[in-house]
């Protein structure tokens, strides 16, 4: 049950920030292994990627590889979360009754690594997807999938099995640093809260609060490792020492607005609904 409540939850944050999840990939695509200035920039920010995408695709265009979207968080999600869930429930995240950082942050990148792994060739899918546009605003390479199960047969069919999980290298650091940071901080931030009596016990906002505490320190943590993600997925010629190279630290850093802007309230969304579904499912037990 664990791990229903943990896709379920993922799933309930899909549908608000798949959106914002094209807004970052397009932007983390731009200019890619290219120095500032060489390019021609599509995307300034993330409201003129809005307005752009919006214009040139639609609305829909806004919610392109929503199904693999909500797929790729139910299984990847569901199995980090519900893992987790099932460590901090037999208090090995703990320490003499508080949580330990060091327990929590491994728990974390441990749940996040098989998360990683389950969800690789959705995440895969997911990319292409989402990076698929009119030619006038096209960043990236350009693939010609229908839909997710079109995607996963064209994969297959010209790259094998193996195929469908290339770019896992980049996914398992990526969910693994960004699981650590994300699970031990609302866990000792959500404890902080409670501490402090801010609220009342048990109350929703107490949730709410170490969620935006830990959205921040994911995004941070994550960016970097997520532009490489997305790269490598999307088309197999990046990898950290050429990013580094060719656009310098900040490239590493592209699309950090659109990053928070994603990554921050699906954090916060996320880990309020696992938050409140794993209450209620106690409630009722």
């Amino acid at each position: 049950m664990d791990f229903v409540l943990g896709g379920v939850a993922a799933c309930g944050a899909c549908f608000f920030t798949n959106p914002l999840e094209v807004v970052k990939t397009r932007m983390q695509l731009q200019g890619e292994l290219k120095s500032r200035g060489t390019y021609q920039v599509y995307y300034r920010n993330v409201f003129h990627a809005f307005y752009t995408i919006g214009k040139v695709d639609g609305l829909a265009g806004l919610q392109k590889g929503l199904v693999a979207g909500l797929v790729y968080q139910f299984s990847m999600n569901g199995v980090r979360l519900g893992s987790y869930a099932i460590i901090e429930s037999l208090g090995y995240i703990h320490t003499d009754g508080r949580v330990s950082a060091s327990k929590s942050t491994v728990s974390g990148a441990v749940a996040g690594v098989v998360g990683a792994v389950m969800g690789s060739p959705i995440y895969l899918v997911k990319t292409h997807l989402q990076s698929q546009s009119t030619s006038t605003i096209a960043v990236g390479h350009q693939y010609k999938h229908r839909g997710m199960m079109h995607a996963l047969l064209a994969i297959h069919k010209q790259h094998g099995i193996t195929g469908l999980w290339r770019g896992s290298s980049a996914a398992i650091p990526r969910v693994s640093v960004g699981s650590a940071a994300q699970l031990s901080t609302f866990s000792a931030s959500k404890e902080l809260v409670s501490d402090l009596q801010v609220f009342p016990d048990g109350s929703w906002l107490v949730a709410l609060s170490a969620g935006m505490i830990s959205s921040v320190v994911v995004v941070m943590a994550m960016t970097p490792f997520d532009v490489v993600s997305t790269r490598l997925y999307n088309q197999p010629v990046d990898n950290l020492g050429k990013t580094l190279k060719k656009e310098g630290m900040t490239g590493l850093y592209k699309g950090l607005g659109a990053s928070y802007f994603r990554i921050g309230p699906h954090t916060i969304i996320s880990l309020l609904f696992w938050n409140e579904l794993r209450n209620l499912y106690q409630s009722y037990r």
